[in-house]
């Protein structure tokens, strides 16, 4: 039988529980007599205005305890886990895995394959739906969680089997059935491999994802990422120049149909591809709000508008610097641009920007968000950095100054002989980092994305 106890790790000062004398150590056993299988049961149940907990200390007494509080006030507990359960591992062994092109000896979370509904909706996962059973379809509708973000690949079921390389990953369409009737609000992803589910195969995919209109909002299309340690994998093949416009023009044919019947593009090209054919990003609008950021769709247009945006709400004035800046390769004429217009603004702004190309991973992994500190280090070396460098912040794991290396922003610092400034993700925060000695940091709304295993600040 799953066990449902659940150790608190922290109490915050102040808080309904710390009134309770609740303590770190202590387990919570159920609320209002049921039991907890996760943190969407926790939040469901501690919503009430009245609440009955049930509570064992360490020395096995159990207390029962009678809340009454304002409707969804917390109760001000964290626990061990945050997700309140065991996280789910992947079923599956993708063609495309970023995991499986790891170099050996990094640390043991890095190799972790997670493939756990709930993180979709706490994080932005995207999620192939394999090892998700009825009852947690149920729970979803019952909870009425949203959105749901799903890795489809292709719709061709034997095509699915054979990309995920699992015999039941053609069978999730049923689950997407129900999902729709129940109005749930879903999101889609597929991760384009050359020569499996492109051409004729992305035509069938999108055409068959529409039916699950207007509660499919979205669904982004991105090339493999392809590492060096690729021995033993499935033989995928880059795209090239040539493959990228087709897949563009695929997508904006779909978009002409979509968008006067649904008020929805629908389907979109992440800004590899735009990068990838050297052609201008879409237009704004074309991207329906921005919902597949974490994908990559729209990141690097966001950026500039955001760049813009800021620019105009300043006055410019004489001051005199020169900071740098480090960025991926896919990213680099972009950024470049955006800090050349805040140099119109500011004359006397030197900016000095460096491509790093990724030797760790091999050259094709082009996005920041896979650049290791090593790298960075190796190739800024005797360069001139400024007062600053500034770099993007998916560099590094999440609330910590660590890159996927292990190096830390102190040995950057160490290493260069030069402050290391941290950017967040918005063009305003490029634009104060530049400029302002200091900036606060701010939360990241950016996610991963799913075939390169990053995350996106500064847009790829």
């Amino acid at each position: 039988m799953k066990d449902c106890r659940h150790k608190i790790s922290r109490v915050k000062e102040g808080s309904i529980a710390w009134e309770l004398e609740l303590q770190p150590g202590d387990e919570l056993l159920s609320i209002n007599g049921e039991t907890i299988e996760d943190v969407f049961d926790y939040h469901y149940l501690v919503n009430d205005e009245y609440i009955e907990l049930l509570v064992r200390k360490p020395d096995g007494e159990e207390w029962e305890l009678e809340v009454e509080k304002e409707f969804e006030e917390d109760l001000g507990l964290e626990f061990e886990n945050s997700l309140m359960d065991e996280y789910r591992s992947c079923r599956n062994k993708c063609v495309f895995c970023f995991i499986d092109q790891m170099p050996p000896g990094m640390r043991e979370p890095l190799y972790f394959k997670d493939d756990d509904s709930r993180l979709s909706f706490l994080q932005g996962n995207y999620v192939t739906l394999t090892n998700m059973s009825d009852h947690d379809i149920d729970r979803i509708i019952h909870y009425h969680l949203a959105p749901i973000n799903i890795s489809f690949q292709t719709t061709n079921p034997q095509l699915r089997c054979k990309m995920l390389h699992n015999r039941f990953a053609g069978d999730i369409f049923p689950k997407v059935q129900r999902l729709f009737e129940a109005g749930i609000e879903m999101n889609g992803q597929i991760v384009l491999c050359r020569g499996l589910n492109d051409g004729e195969e992305l035509e069938r995919s999108i055409s068959d994802l529409a039916k699950y209109l207007p509660h499919l909002k979205s669904v982004s299309v991105v090339p493999v990422g392809l590492s060096k340690y690729r021995d033993g994998l499935y033989p995928l093949e880059p795209f090239t120049k040539e493959d990228a416009e087709q897949v563009i023009d695929t997508i904006e044919v779909w978009q002409t149909k979509f968008f006067p019947q649904n008020g929805l593009h629908f389907v979109h090209a992440s800004d590899e591809w735009y990068l990838l054919a050297e052609r201008e990003l879409p237009e704004a609008d074309r991207y329906d709000g921005y919902l597949q950021l974490e994908n990559g769709v729209g990141m690097l247009r966001l950026l500039e508008e955001e760049v813009q945006e800021a620019l105009e709400a300043r006055d410019g004035d004489g001051r005199q610097r020169t900071v740098s800046f480090a960025t991926g390769r896919l990213a680099y004429p972009y950024i470049a641009r955006y800090a050349r217009e805040i140099q119109k603004k500011y004359p006397g702004m030197e900016i000095k920007g460096y491509e790093i190309r990724n030797d760790f991973f091999g050259e094709k992994i082009t996005v920041s968000g896979l650049l290791t500190g090593q790298d960075i280090t190796a190739q800024l070396r005797g360069k001139e950095l400024g007062e600053y460098l500034l770099l993007p912040c998916n560099l590094l794991r999440s609330g910590e100054e660590v890159f996927l290396d292990d190096k830390t922003v102190g040995d950057i610092e160490q290493e260069l002989g030069v402050p290391v400034k941290i950017v967040e993700e918005s063009g305003a925060d490029f634009v104060a980092a530049v400029l302002e000695q200091e900036t606060e940091r701010t939360q990241k709304r950016r996610q991963m994305y799913e075939q390169t295993d990053s995350s996106n600040c500064w847009q790829t």
